[in-house]
């Protein structure tokens, strides 16, 4: 399901591009406008539940892709020659509604590809694995650094792993939908993986408990898609 878009805007989303993300050599996962879902809403089970993918998809995530169209519209930004992820990088030029519908529709258009069916997660790869190990460790001291980085976050936000411009790994969050790219981040980089760790994302299922929705995310952890884009923004 697409998130309604009127008009010019419309017009103007259609054509966006993103040249950074198409270094990755598969389909933009970060247009301007609400992509299909990859995989069925059940295909995550029982990691994540249907009922909570298919409100989680049609309901907000739609909604940030409707809004930022609006703020678009308002803000006169022309999306046929900005791309979204310049817009994050200079956010703090623009409105409240654009800040939080821009970073919360980048957030999801990557977050539903960092995620494949269970028995389908494969690995890091050789390259990855090596970044991790010099940056972490282990692959295990990089997850428990994720995992209480999702755990202790306050409220509402995300759980990264981001590359920084040194070329290292670390592990950050971010609250709301802000993410690593906006000029307004405490902690800046580009986003490798991350986690949506809002109630929405799990509460049906794991009602309070987030820690286990975190330890059941890394199951469907699409490391195939990690890879690329470890590769492509090295």
């Amino acid at each position: 399901m697409v998130a309604g878009l009127s008009g010019s805007v419309l017009t103007a989303l259609a054509n966006t591009d993103s040249p950074k993300i198409h270094k990755l050599n598969m389909p933009d996962p970060v247009p301007y406008k609400q992509q299909p879902l990859p995989y069925a809403y059940a295909a995550l089970e029982p990691a994540i539940d249907a009922m909570t993918m298919e409100i989680h998809y049609t309901k907000h995530a739609a909604t940030y892709a409707k809004n930022l169209a609006e703020a678009v519209d308002a803000e006169k930004v022309d999306a046929s020659k900005v791309s979204l992820e310049d817009l994050l990088g200079s956010i703090s030029k623009y409105s409240a509604k654009m800040r939080n519908n821009a970073g919360g529709h980048y957030n999801h258009s990557l977050f539903w590809q960092f995620m494949t069916s269970s028995g389908k997660t494969t690995a890091p790869s050789a390259a990855l694995m090596t970044a991790i190990q010099r940056d972490f460790g282990s692959l295990d001291a990089m997850k428990t650094k994720f995992n209480d980085a999702g755990k202790g976050r306050f409220g509402s936000g995300w759980a990264w792993v981001i590359l920084k411009k040194d070329g290292k790994l670390d592990v950050v969050s971010t609250p709301n939908q802000d993410n690593p790219l906006m000029d307004i981040s405490d902690s800046k980089g580009q986003p490798l993986f991350g986690l949506d760790v809002w109630e929405h994302a799990y509460y049906l299922k794991y009602q309070n408990k987030r820690p286990d929705y975190i330890t059941a995310w890394w199951s469907v952890i699409n490391w195939d898609f990690i890879n690329n884009r470890f590769t492509a923004l090295g």
